[in-house]
């Protein structure tokens, strides 16, 4: 990494919104730079912030006091990452298209493989509902790495994993491309973008982990998404605008955040109170403070 500790302050983030989601005289501030790709972000139970570099195959920690540290490398070519209510880390593992359950000593155990023997496509991002199950989307994104020969499950698909692992399924098979996925901290609602389709889609979830009540929920897609305590969804960067647009629960857009990067790949909430937004970006990572705390803490 080139800027390890970096703190640079950002004015003009927001595009002519005043929706009172940026706290008073908060600025966007780059944090690190100098890595090949960010993506991944996610907090443990603290408050510190993990996420990956994931050409670099490392999962790297920002703690609390604001310093730089690389947990895991080589980490499985890690994308999407979420603690679970045991302190590991959920891990979608391209490297050979896995789904990782990393435990705080870095012990890796497998989650799942394949799909009636055949090969995911590219486990992408994972969100971890309230009862230990998990959903992951599952694109196809060519890579330098990984297994080509394996056959892979046909289809770009959204997946079901419940809490004793016995039953893998697919929950959404009609999708574009399936990226960013996040639901409500009281398990009801999971919300997963078609990147490729512009679109964020809602559902109910029942409690045997199936979907129902199908609805779109805004014409944007996303990479990576979270939702804060009000239900508000925050979705990076598709088409011409770059950054992070904040979507009320009512599907009306309220903010953005602009960062001045190429690409913004991942959001999520950290620090000690949970009220700092994380922002991965290229080959950058950024911070924003909120008036608001993220939904999904890990507790």
């Amino acid at each position: 990494m080139k800027k390890i500790g970096l703190v640079i302050l950002l004015a003009g983030v927001c595009q002519g919104f005043a929706s009172g989601i940026i706290a008073p005289d908060a600025r966007l501030e780059k944090l690190a730079d100098g890595f090949k790709f960010t993506e991944g972000p996610t907090c443990d139970v603290h408050g510190n912030l993990f996420f990956t570099d994931q050409p670099n195959d490392r999962i790297l920690k920002w703690s609390i006091d604001g310093k730089l540290s690389t947990f895991m490398q080589p980490a499985g070519r890690a994308n999407g990452l979420m603690f679970d209510v045991r302190g590991n880390l959920i891990a979608c593992a391209e490297a050979k298209n896995e789904l990782w359950s990393i435990a705080p000593d870095k012990t890796v155990t497998l989650l799942t493989t394949n799909l009636n023997g055949k090969s995911f496509n590219g486990p992408n991002d994972v969100w971890i509902a309230p009862d230990g199950s998990l959903y992951f989307t599952d694109p196809f994104y060519k890579r330098s790495w990984g297994d080509t020969n394996t056959p892979r499950v046909s289809g770009a698909k959204v997946y079901f994993l419940s809490a004793d692992r016995q039953t893998l399924r697919p929950v959404i098979d009609d999708f574009k491309k399936p990226n960013g996925i996040t639901g409500t901290p009281d398990g009801k609602i999971l919300y997963v973008t078609d990147i490729h389709a512009n679109q964020t889609w809602r559902y109910r979830i029942l409690p045997d982990g199936s979907l129902t009540n199908k609805a779109l929920f805004c014409a944007k897609g996303s990479d990576g998404m979270t939702i804060d305590v009000e239900g508000n969804l925050y979705l990076c960067a598709t088409g011409r605008t770059n950054g992070v647009t904040v979507i009320n629960s009512t599907g009306n857009q309220i903010d953005h955040i602009d960062v001045p990067e190429k690409w913004s790949a991942n959001v999520s909430f950290g620090g000690a109170d949970h009220q700092t937004l994380f922002i991965t970006a290229s080959e950058s990572f950024y911070s924003i403070r909120l008036r608001v705390k993220g939904a999904n803490a890990a507790k």
